[in-house]
């Protein structure tokens, strides 16, 4: 079970639950924020940490953000050919500069 960032973050990214994640699995797109679900380790401090109450656990997550949210690390992005997978880490990685089509439809 990891946690998953719904539509209120994107255009908003807080980023305070990227300063709280202990094991910096909170990437960032171009609008939106995104949980690595394999990095994640279920402590539930981004969730405490953001403002705007858009963090959830997976399981209450509404299907479709859930869906997205996974769709993030599994499929090639806009302008890139492979996915991200599992980087291992965000900061090294930093912005990635493209979303989802479901959150660039928004």
């Amino acid at each position: 079970m990891a946690y998953v960032i719904g539509s209120a973050c994107v255009d908003i990214m807080d980023r305070s639950c990227m300063e709280e994640c202990p094991v910096d699995c909170i990437y960032e797109g171009e609008r939106k924020l995104y949980i690595n679900p394999v990095e994640c380790i279920d402590c539930g401090a981004c969730e405490t940490a953001c403002p705007e109450q858009a963090i959830t656990v997976d399981r209450r997550a509404d299907p479709e953000h859930r869906a997205d949210n996974r769709r993030f690390f599994e499929e090639p992005l806009s302008g890139r050919t492979a996915p991200l997978g599992t980087p291992g880490g965000a900061t090294a990685l930093g912005p990635v500069g493209a979303d989802t089509a479901f959150v660039s439809s928004l």
